[in-house]
């Protein structure tokens, strides 16, 4: 009986921080994670490109990274829930906010991005995680669906 070898891909799960705990940033409102957001943006491209980044926080809300999930054009952008949840599971990360702009600097949400919101609350209860809110961000307002009741 000959044994058939097969190739396959090792997969390594790190999260490598390179500062203390005690100097990640912590979130306590909304505002607090705009002024993160929003210096992590590249503010020439706000009013031309539609990104989705998301925040990874651990349990008392401090900021394990940001990571940037999709670059889209003038009216949409993918926020594959797959590429979300990865990034979440490999930072051990128990909170989670999206966001993402409006190019047109309209802050109001579309029927998609509350749909998305409302999909990938439902995959983070799977997980045990939690997804904290969502902002739409401008290049000088947001829009949290926390603050508005959405979540």
């Amino acid at each position: 009986m000959v044994h058939k070898t097969f190739k396959v891909a090792e997969v390594e799960i790190s999260y490598r921080p390179n500062y203390k705990v005690s100097e990640r940033p912590q979130i306590s409102k909304s505002n607090d994670a705009y002024q993160i957001l929003i210096q992590q943006w590249s503010i020439g491209k706000i009013e031309l490109l539609e990104e989705f980044k998301i925040l990874l926080l651990n349990r008392r809300n401090r900021v394990l990274g940001i990571v940037d999930i999709s670059q889209g054009g003038l009216s949409g952008t993918v926020a594959d829930p797959k590429i979300i949840f990865a990034a979440a599971l490999k930072s051990c990360a128990s909170g989670i906010i999206l966001a993402h702009n409006h190019p047109s600097g309209e802050l109001d949400p579309s029927c998609e991005d509350i749909a998305i919101t409302n999909k990938l609350k439902a995959g983070a209860l799977l997980l045990d995680l939690k997804i904290l809110d969502h902002l739409i961000v401008t290049r000088g307002n947001f829009y949290s669906f926390a603050d508005e009741g959405l979540m």
